[in-house]
């Protein structure tokens, strides 16, 4: 089996990082909106559909990407994104069975490898897909097909890891199984998980803490 896992919200806590980052954006560029904002309506998409379902035109789009991308830097600099409990354990469960595991994120890449530094996650994956990578974001599921397409992965041998309703719709729509953790809901085709530990006993009983 070859793993596809999502990065935030699947292996680290960056929830309320990316909530403080956009709202501290909007603040800036427009304020208007803060009133309805709700992170958890966007979770799994990329900064740039999230400009694009709020609204917002092209100049004012690229200006809150730009200032959400400072302060969710900002934040992970301040040791404010944290791993979740069972992402080391779930990975070196796959690395002991000798299963690779790429990640594909949505988020900027830059961004993603001060997370995987601070998280102590780099080194972990065989490749790494970014939003900077691909023309489209999730849900789309051409994110995960160009990560199946880029690293030559057929999907019948592949499963995802994902946690929120983006990032599941993408998996599933690209032909993926798809595991969904930390989720209070189950969205529509994947097998919902508690936590990366439940995986860890799935894929090896003896490891589970």
């Amino acid at each position: 089996m070859i793993w596809l896992c999502d990065l935030d919200g699947t292996l680290v806590d960056s929830a309320p990082a990316h909530d403080a980052a956009f709202r501290a954006a909007l603040a800036e560029i427009a304020p208007d909106l803060l009133g309805s904002f709700r992170y958890d309506d966007h979770a799994g998409a990329g900064t740039d559909e999230v400009a694009a379902v709020l609204g917002l035109g092209a100049e004012d789009a690229g200006r809150l990407i730009r200032s959400k991308r400072r302060h969710y830097r900002a934040h992970v600099d301040a040791g404010k994104v944290a791993v979740f409990p069972g992402a080391h354990r779930f990975l070196a469960a796959l690395a002991r069975r000798g299963q690779p595991v790429y990640l594909v994120t949505s988020g900027s890449r830059g961004s993603v490898e001060r997370v995987l530094a601070a998280c102590s996650l780099d080194g972990c994956f065989r490749g790494v897909l970014t939003g900077d990578d691909v023309p489209v974001s999730k849900p789309d599921p051409a994110f995960y097909l160009s990560a199946c397409e880029r690293w030559g992965i057929g999907r019948a041998e592949a499963a995802a890891v994902e946690d929120s309703v983006h990032g599941v719709a993408s998996a599933v729509g690209a032909g993926l199984a798809t595991f969904q953790v930390h989720a209070a809901e189950p969205a529509s085709g994947a097998i919902h998980v508690n936590g990366l530990d439940d995986l860890v006993a799935l894929l090896d009983p003896e490891a589970r803490p």
